[in-house]
């Protein structure tokens, strides 16, 4: 029998609530600093280049962390997990703003994003294993508003950076004070989940994680989840620097644009989880990578920033719902849910890998903003691969 069918209703609902804070948390620390990039490169004084192979430090350490963390999850559960790597990304945060505006280190900010990739990676993981879980103790679809919640997160720390930017508080000072709410909070909201112990979803114990490896389906919906956390990716660590280079405004301002996405994407997420109920994962999948593409084109090419705030509505729309169905496609069988997870999470990452590098070199070269349309150029193969996520009961990686 799983857990979650041992679990009351008043439980569920408390775990429910529990992950829906943990998820929001999380979007908090990495948007924190996300929000402040400008002015972090300012300080350090690199080119577009330079910064995205500062940005590939926090891919790095995600890579590092993301194949052993259903393992961890497993054999640790995930309350022990999330609350250890927060803490961890917490520290990294902190030592973030330290490095790069407080005394201009190039490394030693390399070193906090590092931190914050094995935290946030580990954590992503964890996270989305007891999402799953609590999403098939209610017995619906609930996955999109837990990634709502983390994108709510990310929008008051897009909040929070732009009125810290405007009201020049320091980089460093932001940060720190970021960091003591990542490392706090998550502990407190992960007493409430509904796994107590080391259980990876379906107690098949015997199981070996790396078979998942070999599934099919969970390798194709990993490439399909590659392709739309580049799409998710590419705007948290780029859209605020583009919005500063392509149209000449502020920082702050570029910071607000980077709001303006992320609310959209929080909206997209809300109201995902009516529409996957009713249209299913293919069409609406298909529909909102039309939609991000629309939203990019719009942004790069607006000349009018009304017109490319439209841009960042739209792709925030379309972004909304690929990570979480990926996440949910890759749960459907709560056997090797843990196993599964990790696999796509781990190649979904590699897009925070590529990333990066990828839009610094074409940033170098034909600028920050038109380089942005590599995502609406990615999008229609990745396509081709959306039929994988269709729901299928009792998978088995064996």
């Amino acid at each position: 029998m799983a857990v979650e069918s041992r679990t009351s209703r008043p439980a569920v609902l408390r775990a429910r609530n529990a992950v829906t804070a943990v998820f929001a948390v999380n979007g908090f620390a990495i948007a924190s600093w996300m929000s402040r990039i400008p002015e972090a490169r300012d300080a350090l004084s690199i080119t577009p280049g330079q910064l995205g192979a500062l940005l590939l430090s926090i891919s790095v350490g995600a890579m590092a962390a993301l194949p052993l963390a259903g393992s961890l999850v497993h054999r640790f559960g995930a309350r022990a997990v999330i609350t250890g790597a927060a803490v961890l990304d917490a520290a990294g945060v902190a030592c973030s703003g330290v490095g790069a505006a407080a005394l201009g280190d190039y490394w030693l900010t390399a070193l906090g994003l590092v931190c914050m990739g094995l935290g946030s990676g580990v954590w992503d993981v964890a996270m989305n294993i007891e999402g799953a879980a609590v999403e098939r103790a209610l017995e619906r679809t609930i996955m999109p508003r837990f990634h709502a919640a983390f994108s709510l997160g990310t929008v008051v720390a897009a909040g929070v950076g732009a009125v810290a930017a405007a009201w020049a508080v320091p980089v460093a000072t932001h940060l720190i004070a970021a960091a003591l709410i990542v490392a706090v909070l998550p502990a407190f909201a992960a007493r409430s989940f509904i796994r107590e112990g080391a259980d990876d979803g379906g107690g098949d114990k015997g199981a070996k994680p790396w078979r998942a490896w070999t599934d099919p389906r969970t390798l194709v919906i990993g490439l399909m989840v590659l392709a739309l956390a580049l799409t998710e990716g590419t705007a948290n660590d780029w859209l605020a620097v583009a919005l500063v280079d392509g149209y000449g405004v502020p920082a702050w301002l570029g910071a607000a644009g980077f709001a303006v996405f992320l609310t959209a994407m929080t909206a997209g997420r809300v109201a995902g989880t009516a529409l996957l109920d009713r249209f299913g994962r293919l069409r609406v999948l298909w529909a909102t990578m039309a939609t991000a593409g629309l939203g990019v084109v719009l942004l790069v090419f607006g000349t009018w920033l009304p017109i490319a705030l439209l841009g960042a509505v739209l792709w925030g729309l379309g972004a909304s719902l690929g990570f979480p169905v990926g996440m949910s496609a890759a749960a459907d069988d709560p056997e090797h849910a843990a196993a599964r997870v990790s696999v796509v999470s781990t190649i979904g990452y590699t897009a925070f890998l590529a990333g990066p590098p990828l839009l610094g070199y074409l940033g170098d070269r034909v600028g920050t903003l038109q380089a942005l349309l590599v995502v609406a150029v990615l999008l229609v193969p990745s396509a081709m691969a959306v039929p994988a996520a269709r729901p299928r009961a009792h998978a088995t990686c064996r």
